[in-house]
């Protein structure tokens, strides 16, 4: 079709999209027939994603059609007791783990971001900020905490206030590549932000008394960087489910998962078997009992939601044909 293009989602606002392609920014909104064929929250375009676009000189608004298939994504159960994902943001190279030195810092949620990330396919790479407000011997000892965990991940310690660390994150960015922010409200990600695009493009409150910053990011945008790197912001997150991430336990907690070929059985759980090299490692001290502790709670968390997750579906089919039936039977009379 001559009119139609392809453009990257930068904002979702209701039902209409900012997409960005080689001519600038530009509305668009979804099509009646994508629309129909497509009813899951996970279907729908969101911040980072490739869509095909229909849009004619003078037209105010574009029109999408299609959803090109997303290379990596940054996805959690949504809240509430509804077992379906929340799409965060989608073809991400890096993600960004922000947690402020002073009052934010958690080795267990950490974790939980860390599997998240990889689950979804893309890299992470942890941010420690506002180190101003910590004493030299508390940043180290996080630090420590961070390694003892089996955490690998590239670790940056920054601060908006002194700019130091701010440099080295600033050569972390690649032309082309695209980087997501992500942690609670007020660790500082839109500070940060601002201060890699030289300008306030978001807006932040003050400082509170104990030192953080209250939260104002209420949408995920994505915005690129002088030097051609892409950058999204992310509303501030402190829990989350996860759902359905084999893959990002295993990359999350290797130190674990490197044991699994030395256990008796195959099939082993690392929860009480005889033979078990892991439930050994935790007993002589190799591995931590926190650390073993995550990583059994968020194994079985997803497990359960991608069970009732399956049986959501299941009962969604089942549904569907009996629709159809009955549609047929009442045709037919």
């Amino acid at each position: 079709m001559a009119n139609e293009r392809i453009a990257r989602v930068a904002a979702v606002d209701r039902d209409q999209l900012l997409l960005i392609d080689e001519t600038g920014s530009f509305r668009a909104k979804l099509s009646g027939n994508y629309l129909y064929r497509h009813r899951l929250a996970q279907e729908l375009p969101c911040v980072g994603d490739w869509v095909c676009v229909e849009k004619h000189p003078g037209d105010d608004l574009g029109l999408i059609h299609s959803l090109l298939q997303r290379r990596t994504m940054l996805r959690r159960k949504a809240a509430g007791r509804a077992v379906e994902y929340q799409m965060i943001a989608a073809n991400v190279d890096y993600v960004f783990i922000v947690q402020s030195c002073h009052f934010d810092f958690n080795i267990r949620r950490l974790e939980r971001y860390l599997v998240m990330a990889r689950d979804g396919g893309a890299e992470p790479c942890c941010l420690l900020t506002k180190t101003d407000l910590v004493e030299p011997s508390v940043l180290a000892s996080q630090l420590a905490e961070i390694r003892a965990a089996g955490i690998t991940a590239p670790v940056i310690t920054l601060s908006n206030v002194t700019r130091e660390g701010i440099d080295d994150l600033r050569r972390f960015l690649l032309p082309g590549k695209t980087y997501c922010f992500v942690g609670s409200s007020g660790v500082g990600k839109t500070t940060l932000i601002n201060q890699l695009i030289g300008s306030e493009l978001y807006e932040t409150k003050s400082v509170s008394g104990t030192g953080e910053g209250r939260h104002t990011t209420v949408r995920r945008e994505l915005v690129a960087l002088e030097g051609g790197a892409l950058v999204i912001d992310n509303p501030g997150m402190r829990e989350f489910g996860i759902l359905a991430a084999d893959g990002g336990l295993s990359g999350s907690f290797a130190d674990i998962d490197s044991l699994g070929p030395a256990c008796r059985y195959r099939d082993c759980t690392h929860t009480s078997e005889p033979g078990c090299a892991v439930l050994e490692a935790v007993e002589s001290g190799e591995i931590g009992q926190e650390h073993y502790d995550s990583y059994i709670k968020l194994r079985k968390e997803s497990e359960f939601h991608q069970m009732s997750h399956a049986e959501k579906r299941r009962k969604e089919r089942d549904f569907g044909r009996f629709i159809k039936s009955a549609t047929k039977h009442l045709k037919k009379r």
